[in-house]
């Protein structure tokens, strides 16, 4: 399996709500997270998935996005 260094993960709207959907563009860090796999982080450190094959699984969320799904589709950047 090929690893990237930066990946593009779809955010959808508050729940019950009618916002638009919100992509962020993460990048590969040193760390790992509970499932041993890499955490890639946003610019900000606001956003952290740990991702594996096309999932990303929310690690942190800024707190006006509450409660997701936990696993949101991670789509490769160049």
């Amino acid at each position: 399996m090929r690893l990237f260094h930066r990946y593009a993960i779809a955010l959808p709207g508050p729940l019950g709500g009618h916002a638009r959907s919100r992509t962020v563009i993460v990048h590969r860090t040193d760390r790992v997270g509970p499932a041993h796999e890499p955490v890639f982080e946003d610019v900000t450190g606001c956003f952290r998935f740990e991702i594996s094959g096309a999932v990303a699984r929310v690690l942190d969320l800024p707190a006006e996005y509450g409660r997701m799904h936990p696993c949101l589709e991670a789509v490769p950047m160049p």
